[in-house]
């Protein structure tokens, strides 16, 4: 019987047929680090053209997970093809010590007891949980058969890594592109922290929908805003405006309007009588017919640039503010009028910012409005909102009042929503001693 096998030309291998990986891989990882093969290929490669791989740390908040290993492995096949290809590849590991995923992580651990230490004792309970899993991970990543240099790695809160740190933030200064500014962020109330976009998700929440009226200070400018022959009725005037967030209300400072939408100038009748109200044309009928209210007539018709800078009465306290245009407003829904509370808001934040408003911000870290605070202080937030609904009601400035479901931001760690507020903050400015040009010129560079 002819034996096939010999007939066959196949390569001689000393590889086993079972691939045993559970015995193996570890055998061969400890095998390299008995050979510092590391270090033989640093040794090897010495003198070559340099290949640097910048490798953003993971946070030491906890074991890896697939996300780590999708990542280093990818890089790690960089870093190796690289050295293949006749470069000096090293790669510095390293870990991101700092921060709000480490922090939520040492209050989960610890529970309650994490509110009971002082701002040192937490610190330091910070430090010691973070260089644990510095210590945990780096084991791991070792596991995925990662070569690097996992005996001198980078930690950001080691004391020649903050040094130079603040070398880099001094030279920042020197030069001129830094500054404090105020303005408003994703803050959670549960992290009592800035939120990134990165950290914000988003989810389906029911809010309180109010039509608010602000009321025209002076019908006689209104009748020439909107050139009516003749007086106007002797009837109150108002711009109306839709938020989803009643609680921003004290924060406001000026209604906006797109500069160049069509505005009506409505009068109508309800059930507390007859009223002039300024609304987006497009809108005029949806407005109507959810407020329950009768169009008696149309006295005219503008764009939106025509109202700028129309004073209007606060609907709660004793303030006249702006009508200012934005081109953020839109005619999705509402009224095509934006109540703008430049505190709360980034569009509100930058059209405030071209008008010179005030960026008041009357809530505190917590979410509570602060002690000064007519009528809310101490108040959370979204727990003052059915109050402002009230208040706004009991001046006879709600128009409308309703259950909106939408989509909301909320914080990622704890699924809570967030409110946008504004706080001190130091930024990088662009077009501050020329970094914009030098960044758009160091671009052009890049390959």
């Amino acid at each position: 019987m002819t034996d096939y096998k010999t007939t066959i030309n196949l390569p001689s291998t000393d590889f086993p047929m079972k691939a045993d990986l559970a015995r193996r891989e570890p055998e061969m990882l400890a095998w390299w680090s008995a050979r510092d093969t590391y270090g033989k290929l640093r040794e090897i490669a010495r003198g070559r053209p340099v290949f640097i791989l910048h490798d953003g740390p993971p946070y030491a908040n906890g074991a890896i997970h697939i996300g780590h290993a999708v990542n280093k492995v990818l890089k790690d096949v960089i870093v190796k093809a690289r050295t293949l290809d006749g470069y000096d590849a090293p790669y510095l590991p390293g870990w991101d010590c700092h921060g709000l995923p480490i922090e939520h992580q040492v209050e989960k651990t610890m529970g309650r007891a994490a509110k009971a230490l002082d701002a040192r004792a937490f610190r330091q309970a910070c430090r010691d949980f973070a260089l644990a899993q510095v210590d945990v991970q780096r084991t791991d990543f070792k596991r995925l058969g990662v070569h690097g240099d996992w005996d001198d790695p980078y930690l950001t809160l080691a004391p020649r890594y903050e040094a130079e740190q603040l070398r880099a933030f001094a030279q920042i200064i020197r030069n001129g592109h830094l500054y404090k500014g105020y303005k408003p962020v994703h803050w959670c109330l549960d992290c009592r922290s800035a939120l990134a976009e990165a950290e914000v998700e988003y989810e389906e929440r029911v809010s309180p929908a109010i039509d608010v009226r602000f009321r025209v200070v002076d019908s006689g400018e209104l009748r020439r805003r909107f050139a009516v022959a003749g007086e106007l009725p002797r009837l109150a005037a108002s711009v109306v405006i839709w938020t989803t967030t009643p609680w921003t209300l004290p924060a406001n400072q000026a209604v906006a309007v797109h500069p160049d939408y069509e505005y009506s100038l409505l009068h109508a009748r309800g059930a507390a009588g007859e009223e002039l109200l300024v609304v987006a044309t497009e809108l005029a009928d949806s407005v109507l017919a959810r407020a329950g209210l009768e169009r008696l007539g149309e006295l005219g018709r503008v764009r939106g640039n025509a109202l700028e800078r129309l004073t209007l009465e606060h609907p709660f306290l004793d303030r006249r503010v702006p009508v200012v245009l934005g081109e953020h407003v839109t005619l999705e829904s509402g009224t095509g009028a934006v109540h703008t509370a430049p505190a709360h808001g980034q569009d509100d934040f930058v059209v405030g910012n071209r008008y010179g408003l005030p960026v008041d911000n009357p809530v505190d870290d917590d979410g509570r409005f602060v002690p000064a605070t007519p009528h809310f202080a101490r108040e959370q937030v979204f727990d003052a909102n059915p109050h402002v609904v009230e208040i706004v009601e009991q001046q006879g400035n709600l128009l409308w009042h309703e259950s909106y479901r939408h989509s909301y931001p909320v914080c990622w760690r704890h699924k809570t929503p967030v409110i946008f507020r504004a706080t001190p903050q130091w930024c990088l400015g662009m077009e501050q001693a020329g970094l914009r040009a030098r960044a758009l010129e160091e671009i052009r560079k890049v390959r």
